[in-house]
């Protein structure tokens, strides 16, 4: 049996690989995506400059759901991280999905987000 440890390195692992190629400019920004078990998070990084154009999490003061480790919850971080995008006159994206599976909570928030508006 993997522990979670075990399974949390193979996924850093991963995303190392995964970042050698995906880079956020000024024009294209990078969608990073974090999951713990009670929340999700998304950034939207110019890896140029270093700097955070805009994030969502169900952390954030607005965020009305009670369950927030599930994909419903998932899918509202994804909307709100594209309307903040578009706010900021983002349309296009490159998506990190952060080492993990393109699979429940990060595939809704990737399907959210392009119903919203953004383009990766």
């Amino acid at each position: 049996m993997i522990s979670k440890a075990d399974k949390n390195t193979m996924r850093k692992k991963r995303h190392a690989r995964v970042r050698k190629n995906v880079t956020g400019t000024a024009e294209r920004p990078r969608l990073n995506v974090y999951r713990s078990n009670k929340h999700m998070y998304a950034q939207l990084i110019d890896d140029v400059s270093e700097t955070t154009v805009a994030s969502a999490s169900t952390m954030d003061n607005g965020f009305d759901l009670e369950q927030t480790g599930n994909v419903e919850a998932a899918q509202r971080v994804g909307q709100l991280v594209a309307e903040r995008a578009k706010e900021k006159g983002y349309e296009s994206v490159v998506f990190d999905r952060g080492g993990y599976l393109y699979h429940g909570r990060v595939q809704a928030l990737a399907d959210a987000a392009r119903e919203a508006g953004l383009q990766f």
